[in-house]
Order: structure tokens, then C-alpha cells, then sequence
């Protein structure tokens, strides 16, 4: 069955494993669990090897409460907390007040009960009850009466003197947790909300594949990414994209290996995160328990999921601060796990060695510059329009010599381009290689006459015209051709011989494919070829934005994830970044300081993306445009200020004067003045000095607009 990109696989053997001929009468067969004659017995399993799962450990996963809650804080398992931090008495004022008032109720009573207040208490008891009750002859009725009385107004005392001294807090502070039990595990949801039943199947009428799924899920056979991949295969059927019929069928046959991905992987073999596919948030760290972070977030697990990656992130700290570790790799492990789960496309791209996951983890990798690499990576991003070539192929060539403000563009670089493009497509249909490309920006007489030739012979006047306005541009003052051919020149070396090929003969990846639930890693050489790793980057980042936006199905969450974008931010990539939230995408980029980026391109940059961060280590001036784009908040300053007391009296004097020779300062009256002020609400030297390491600033703000002011978030728990 075909679901957003996944597919049921099936397939036959031509040719049958033989099986092993019948042992002869008397024989023991191998393998059937009877230990041979002087051999031990088989063990059961492996050495080492974990029993096999009971479906107790998914279950309780898959019925683990996710409240909703602010963006960025882990839902699994979460217990809100008040928005507004209560307020909390001091520990030593607490128990000295319950102290306090104890002694105060025991005072009263003892005056009571003495008879130092007289005997007016007793007066209710007097009026209401009779006399036969309260002076009857018998002893223990009477004691029962006047004892009750007496239990009755101590009682009153120590509730009143209780509720003054707080011993209610006392009590949930100090005493409670020491006899709080271990809560039990919460029961099972009834049968029409358990997630396990697969109520939304039932109530459908696919009440075989609820069943055929329920029971996998009990018995241990489904995972978190089968129950999210098959969850994504049954909103593509609601939403009328594949049959009820063709799902059913796959359901009931396959079970929890159904709708698979179309590597037919169920996992990666192995996580470094934490991660919860049913809301598909990876855990990066913990909210600091500090008082700049707002209460509600105090202690919290910190996650991100593509409702944030949507509005994009970047990252900013010094090398060792944990961008790649901590950061890039949770993410792209997140993003892999959706795309298994069929709902995410991801393009992970970064210096070779960089630490971004196990080959394994990915469907396609691209490993520029290495002679071994089983894929292509293609220079134009499988387009066969000539002009849009050109703006993709100009962006990553000169994007970043292009004037640095908001407002400077690259189209003189695209008309260029485009001018030899279109004629040599309409002659070859294909687009030249990268030597062909920069004999012909060259101006070459022989590349340029011979394509000239078969145009004519062709009839192709168009594009005669085409070539004919490049030729007069050549050799002329501001012609973009020689900066593009010095730029296509870092492509065109000995170790690129066997990329960019655009006769077929290798196998191109195209960043086409985001229509599809697909996992990339682009390994660059930034090893000996600095400059082309960062045109192969703008490259990437080219036709990812182009590609993303242009996609008729959007379902898919596609997310580009540059492990260092120094080089990669123009005015064209900042453009087109703010218009990837529209498209279900993001771009999830780390820099070791804003001064690889245009100072005119820098608070764009940080307004374009929705989610910052600042590492420790940062620099004070990096520090200063975090700043800046966090902004302000009102606060309530406390301004404490003490005043010396003048004795105007000989007896007050002497009293200061004791009191100065005791204390060794003088009297004081302090005064508190409260008042409301604009305060910055991370400075940059607080940004450059306050954080600790191993720990970040984080802001976030969702693809629906809701947003968390900058948090101190661990980003090693």
C-alpha cells in the first residue's frame, strides 16, 4: 500500500535456501534443544541478549499522559505547574512562626486551665447542658462531659494558633514527603479512549486491523515508530490520499510491520536522546531552576519538535560548547525517527567526521570528495528550467560577494548564467559539467563557437539571441562571468572528477526527493577544500529552500540541518528562509559567532528565525545582538535603603552609644522602595559571563505563533 511515501514490501526468492536432509532414525537432529550425548545443554539465548518484551514497557509508553503545555517543555509524562511562582516562606521563619504560635496556644490554655482568666469559659457548658449532666453524682459521666468540653475548646485553640503559625505547610514542607508512598501505576483508560485499542480505527469500521494492531502491541511486536508510522498511514486514509480498503488489508496481514518505510528499517540501531515519537519531541536538556526562568518552566524537561523546528533555529556558541553533540545530533536522530515514521524528510550536511550519526541512520549519503561515495550529488538540483538553474546554481557560486544588505540580489550573476544554460539544454538536453561550465563562463572561443554551431544547425534563434547578448557582455567592466568562472574553478579539481556528472553515468541525489520520507547526510570536504565546502553548502541551502517551497504535498515535514552555515547566509537565503514556515520547513543552523555574518545581515538573520540560541562562551558583542532581539521586560526593583537614626535625648543617646560599642555600627531605619523598571532580560554580559557551561539561553516560538522568552536550559541533564 502506498501512504505518504511508504509502501507495503513484499517480495519472493527465486531461488529457495535448501534445507538440510532428514536425520537418520535414532539420530538427534541439530538445534532441537536435546543436548548430544557428553555436550551441555543448549542455553535458551544468546549470552547477554535482553529477554524479549511483553508489550508491558510500550504500553505504558504509549498511555503515559501528555498534557498540554507551553512550547518547548516535555510533554511525556509532564505535571503542570502554576504559571505565577507561589509565594514561599523562608525555612527559618516558617518554623520559628510554628514554634511560636505553639507556644502561644499553650499559654492560653495553661492561663485557662489555671484559672488566670477567670471562668467564663466554661460558661457555654453552664448554659446549654443541664445540671442533672453536668453535677450528676456519677463519675464517669460527668468526667465524659466536662472532658469533652475541655477536649473541645483545646482543640479550638490549636486550630486557631495552627492556621496563625502555618503548621499546615510545616507539614507538607517537612513531613509530608517522608510518608508520601510510592503511587502506584495508574489503571488502564477504558476500552473506548485506550490508545492501545486503536479507537479511532474502531470507530471507522477497520475493526480487524484494531484488533490485529492491539494485539501486537500486547505482545511486544510494535514499537514507537510503528505505532507513529502506522498512525501517519491512517491520517493519510482520513484524509482521502490512500483507500480504507488497501490499509486494512496491509493492517491486518503485516501488523505492526505494516505501511513500512521504503528502506524497510523500524528503527536506528541505536539513540543518543530521548525521544517521543507520539509527539515528536526530542529532549535536548532541563530548564535551570533559576529565577530568571519563568516558574512554569523551573525544572521542566526542555524538547523541541517540528511545531518549533518549523520557524527554524539557530545556534550560536564557540567550538566545544555543544552545538554538535548536544544539539545537532538529538535533532537529526529526531528527524530520522520521523522520517521512519514516514512524516519528515531530512538533509543533514557537515564537514566529514563532524559526529552526526552512524552511517546507518540515513537512507542517502553523499560523501563529496571521496572516491568511495555510492551517490552523486546534483549540481542542479534536478530542474530542468534553465532560469531556475541559474538562480540556485548564482546564489551558491557569488551568493555571499553579493551586497550584504537585506536588499542586495544576485540576478546579474543569474542572467549570466542563465544565458549559457538555456542554449546548451536546448542543444545537449542536459546542463553542462562543471569543466564545461567553466570553459563556456571562460568565454572560450572553441566551447562558445561550437555551441553556437549546433544551435544554428538546430534552428534554436532564441537561443542564438541568448548567447549572443553573453558575448557582448564578455571582457566588459562589472561582467559577472570571470568571478563566476574563478568560483566554478574550485569545483572543477581532481578530487570533484567524479562528481557533478550530469550524463548519467552516476547516481545524483536531488533535493527532489523531500516529497518523500527520506534521510541525507552530505559529508563536505572541508578538509583541503574550505571554499567548496562552503559553495556546496549555499548549494544545499539553495535547493532546499527552492525545492521545500515548491512541493505540492506538504505533509512532510522537511528540515535542512547545516552543522556550521559560516559562509551560507546572503540576503537571498534570508529571504527565503522566512517563507519555509508557510511550507512546513525549517532549517536548523550552528554558527561559532555572529562575525561570520555580514554585520548588515545579522538582526535579519535573528528576525527570520524563530528560535535562538546562545551557548556559554559566547562573546560580548555576539551577546549584545541576542540581546538586542530579546528586548526588554518590566520588572519590580526593590531599592533598600538605610538611614541613620539621630538621638535627640541624653538617655537615647546613651542607648546609641551602647549599641554602637556592641554591634560596631551605627543605628540605622531601613526603608524599601518598590517600583516598576525596564530591564534587559539577558544583558550581554550576562550572556558572555552568567552562563555556565554546558548550558544555553534558549528562545522559541511555534510555527502557530506562541512563544517562550529566553530560558537557562542544562543542556547536559
Amino acid at each position: 500500500m502506498d501512504s505518504d511515501g511508504t509502501h507495503d514490501a513484499r517480495g519472493t526468492h527465486a531461488t529457495p535456501v535448501p534445507r538440510p536432509a532428514a536425520p537418520p532414525p535414532g539420530a538427534v537432529a541439530p538445534h532441537s534443544g536435546v543436548p548430544a550425548p557428553g555436550l551441555p545443554p543448549r542455553p535458551a539465548g544468546a549470552p547477554g541478549a535482553p529477554p524479549l518484551p511483553d508489550g508491558a514497557a510500550f504500553l505504558g509508553w504509549l498511555r503515559a499522559p501528555r498534557p498540554a503545555a507551553p512550547p518547548g517543555i516535555w510533554r511525556f509524562a509532564h505535571k503542570p505547574r502554576p504559571a505565577q511562582e507561589p509565594e514561599v516562606v523562608p525555612t527559618r521563619q516558617l518554623l520559628s512562626g510554628a514554634l511560636i504560635a505553639f507556644l502561644v496556644g499553650w499559654l492560653v490554655w495553661s492561663l485557662l486551665w489555671n484559672g488566670y482568666l477567670g471562668g467564663w469559659w466554661v460558661l457555654p457548658l453552664e448554659l446549654f447542658l443541664p445540671d442533672s449532666w453536668i453535677y450528676a453524682h456519677d463519675e464517669i459521666g460527668n468526667a465524659f462531659v466536662w472532658y469533652s468540653y475541655y477536649t473541645l475548646i483545646a482543640s479550638g485553640i490549636m486550630v486557631a494558633v495552627g492556621k496563625i503559625g502555618r503548621w499546615g505547610e510545616v507539614w507538607r514542607r517537612f513531613v509530608a514527603p517522608h510518608l508520601r508512598r510510592r503511587e502506584a501505576p495508574a489503571p488502564p483508560p477504558p476500552p473506548e479512549e485506550d490508545p492501545a485499542r486503536w479507537p479511532q480505527l474502531r470507530a471507522a469500521g477497520a475493526e480487524a486491523a484494531a484488533d490485529r494492531l492491539a494485539a501486537d502491541a500486547g505482545a511486544g511486536l510494535m514499537r514507537d515508530v510503528d505505532h507513529a508510522r502506522i498512525a501517519r498511514a491512517w491520517r493519510s486514509v482520513r484524509a482521502g490520499r490512500s483507500p480504507l480498503a488497501a490499509f486494512t488489508e496491509a493492517v491486518v496481514r503485516d501488523g505492526a510491520r505494516a505501511c513500512p518505510h521504503p528502506s524497510g528499517d523500524r528503527d536506528l540501531p541505536a539513540r543518543a536522546a530521548r525521544h517521543d515519537l507520539a509527539t515528536a519531541q526530542v529532549r535536548i536538556g532541563t530548564t535551570a531552576d533559576d529565577p530568571r526562568n519563568p516558574y512554569a518552566y523551573r525544572g521542566t524537561g526542555l524538547a523541541l519538535g517540528p511545531e518549533l523546528l518549523g520557524t527554524s533555529l539557530l545556534a550560536v556558541g564557540p567550538g566545544g560548547s555543544g552545538k554538535t553533540a548536544r544539539v545537532v545530533w538529538p535533532l537529526a536522530e529526531s528527524l530520522c525517527l520521523g522520517a521512519l515514521a514516514g512524516r519528515a524528510a531530512v538533509v543533514v550536511v557537515g564537514a566529514a567526521g563532524a559526529g552526526l550519526g552512524p552511517t546507518e541512520d540515513y537512507d542517502v549519503v553523499v560523501r563529496v570528495g571521496h572516491p568511495e561515495s555510492e551517490y552523486d550529488l546534483d549540481l542542479y538540483g534536478g530542474t530542468t528550467d534553465p532560469d531556475e538553474a541559474a538562480a540556485v546554481l548564482a546564489e551558491a557560486l557569488v551568493g555571499d560577494l553579493v551586497d550584504p544588505h537585506p536588499s542586495g540580489d544576485s540576478r546579474r550573476s543569474t542572467t549570466c548564467l542563465a544565458q549559457l544554460l538555456g542554449p546548451y539544454h536546448a542543444v545537449h538536453r542536459r546542463f553542462p559539467s562543471v569543466p564545461e561550465l567553466r570553459a563556456l563562463l571562460d568565454g572560450s572561443p572553441g566551447p562558445l563557437g561550437a555551441l553556437r554551431k549546433a544551435l544554428q544547425e538546430a534552428g534554436q534563434d532564441a537561443m542564438i539571441r541568448e548567447l549572443d547578448a553573453r558575448e557582448r557582455q564578455l571582457g566588459h567592466p562589472g561582467d559577472p562571468g570571470a568571478v563566476l568562472a574563478d568560483r566554478i574553478a574550485l569545483l572543477d579539481r581532481p578530487a570533484f572528477a567524479a562528481f557533478f556528472d550530469t550524463t548519467g553515468r552516476s547516481t545524483p541525489f536531488s533535493l527532489r526527493a523531500l516529497d518523500h520520507p527520506v534521510r541525507v547526510r552530505v559529508d563536505l570536504p572541508e578538509r583541503g577544500h574550505a571554499d567548496a565546502s562552503r559553495i556546496l553548502a549555499r548549494l544545499v541551502l539553495a535547493q532546499f529552500t527552492a525545492s521545500a517551497a515548491a512541493r505540492e504535498d506538504r505533509s512532510l515535514f522537511a528540515c535542512l540541518v547545516l552543522d556550521d552555515a559560516s559562509g551560507t547566509v546572503t540576503p537571498e537565503a534570508v529571504r527565503r528562509v522566512q517563507r519555509l514556515r508557510s511550507a512546513n520547513a525549517g532549517v536548523v543552523m550552528t554558527l561559532r559567532t555572529l562575525d561570520d555574518v555580514p554585520r548588515p545581515l545579522r538582526t535579519p538573520l535573528l528576525g527570520a528565525i524563530g528560535c535562538r540560541m546562545a551557548l556559554s562562551g559566547l562573546t560580548p558583542w555576539d551577546g549584545q545582538d541576542f540581546a538586542e532581539v530579546w528586548g526588554k521586560e518590566w520588572i519590580e526593583a526593590r531599592d533598600v535603603t538605610d538611614r541613620q537614626i539621630i538621638a535627640e535625648t541624653p538617655l537615647g543617646k546613651t542607648v546609641h552609644m551602647l549599641r554602637r560599642v556592641i554591634t560596631g555600627n551605627a543605628p540605622t531605619a531601613r526603608a524599601v522602595t518598590v517600583r516598576q523598571v525596564e530591564r534587559e532580560r539577558w544583558s550581554a554580559s550576562e550572556l558572555a559571563h552568567g552562563v555556565p557551561p554546558g548550558h544555553a539561553v534558549l528562545s522559541l516560538t511555534d510555527v502557530r505563533g506562541e512563544h517562550a522568552p529566553p530560558l537557562l536550559v542544562d543542556l547536559r541533564a
